[in-house]
């Protein structure tokens, strides 16, 4: 299945996710040449037109690396201040790998709230997707110097969950999980000399998370549990999802030319239908925009985005970041989307060019009511 979605050109935006055992290969400290790999392998995809974010940890080793101390202070105070050191560290070191492919990174540190709260979500998508269309390669961490549940007691997982949430966040067409272990397997390969490879998940129910306690490695933050959560959680959005080992030789370039490695999590849930699901739980029965028929037909035939100079009228009071319905002159409900601007804010600028939305606001988030890309046509 993998290879077929290669093949038809489906894998088109991939998020890679590389946690600390994999950049560390079990030590205390960064592995340089294991970093140099995947970036190539990045690169490479990058080159031949296939979108790439990275979602990496390492900045707790890279602080390691740098006050040169080793595992003796595990408290969350020392653990974030680690952090705060071997960030910046991290990051340089990825730019200039990136740099000699001619690739410009920029860096995202993201905490829960971040992607929870309805603004922020909008700021952060809004943000990777203009990343995307630059070309450059975001590179995102967990910000653990502000976040003590999550360094203390794992709640992304070791950017288990971060990295299925920004693939979501994005639309991503494929999830690569790099572990230290091949993939799942039917039991644990360190204790059963016959455990045997799971090659294809179709759906994680509970007989595929019965295996999270035979599947472990005593060296990762975020165990086999925290990442099935994760991957149920990716496949249910539309997203498929690759658990393979990260060291082993150019398995990412590997995996996006189709080929078979580790385990491959089969998507559970259409894109479309699973983020207009989403879109239409959290509509707010508030707030809606008319619209007059030439933007209803932009929106329906092009798959436009709504400017202001096709609203005709707000109805309700709604904010920024709140998910809303669009419908047309005669009250027909067009689309859902996520608001740029909040009712005032529309209200103030309806029927103008984009080019006078400062003007009329003495701010500016963009030139789009609802831009296409948090849109869903109903």
């Amino acid at each position: 299945m993998a290879g077929e979605q290669q093949e038809t050109g489906l894998y088109r935006r991939i998020v890679v996710k590389a946690g600390t055992n994999v950049l560390t290969g079990g030590g205390a400290n960064l592995d340089f040449e294991l970093m140099a790999s995947l970036v190539e392998q990045v690169a490479g995809l990058r080159h031949r037109d296939i979108e790439v974010l990275l979602v990496t940890s390492g900045a707790i080793a890279a602080g390691r690396h740098v006050l040169d101390v080793g595992r003796q202070r595990e408290d969350i105070p020392s653990r974030q201040a680690l952090a705060a050191v071997g960030q910046s560290r991290l990051m340089h070191t990825y730019a200039q790998l990136f740099d000699e492919h001619n690739i410009t990174v920029a860096q995202g540190l993201l905490s829960r709230g971040d992607i929870m709260d309805r603004e922020g979500y909008l700021n952060v998508r809004n943000t990777l997707l203009a990343l995307l269309e630059w070309r450059v390669i975001p590179i995102i961490n967990e910000n653990d110097v502000v976040a003590v549940e999550e360094i203390g007691v794992d709640v992304f997982g070791d950017n288990d969950n971060l990295s299925a949430m920004v693939a979501n966040l994005v639309d991503a067409d494929l999830l690569i999980m790099l572990s230290d272990i091949d993939g799942l397997y039917t039991s644990d390969p360190h204790e059963d000399s016959k455990a045997v490879l799971i090659p294809m998940v179709g759906r994680v129910d509970q007989d595929i998370e019965a295996l999270a306690g035979a599947n472990h490695s005593p060296r990762s933050r975020g165990g086999m549990q925290a990442k099935l959560d994760a991957i149920k959680l990716a496949t249910a959005f539309g997203v498929a999802v690759a658990l393979v080992n990260g060291r082993e030789g150019q398995v990412v370039t590997r995996l996006a030319a189709g080929e078979s490695v580790g385990t491959f999590f089969a998507p559970t849930g259409s894109k479309v239908e699973s983020r207009k699901r989403w879109m239409l739980s959290g509509l707010s029965t508030r707030g809606r925009i008319v619209v007059d028929a030439g933007a209803a037909e932009a929106l329906r035939t092009y798959h436009r985005s709504l400017l202001p100079a096709g609203v005709d009228d707000v109805d309700g009071d709604f904010l920024r970041g709140d998910i809303i319905l669009v419908v047309g002159p005669n009250g027909q409900q067009v689309a859902c989307g996520i608001a740029s601007y909040g009712a005032s804010d529309v209200a103030a600028i309806k029927g103008l060019r984009s080019d006078r939305i400062e003007e009329a606001l003495g701010h500016r988030y963009g030139e789009e009511v609802v831009h296409r890309n948090n849109m869903v046509l109903l």
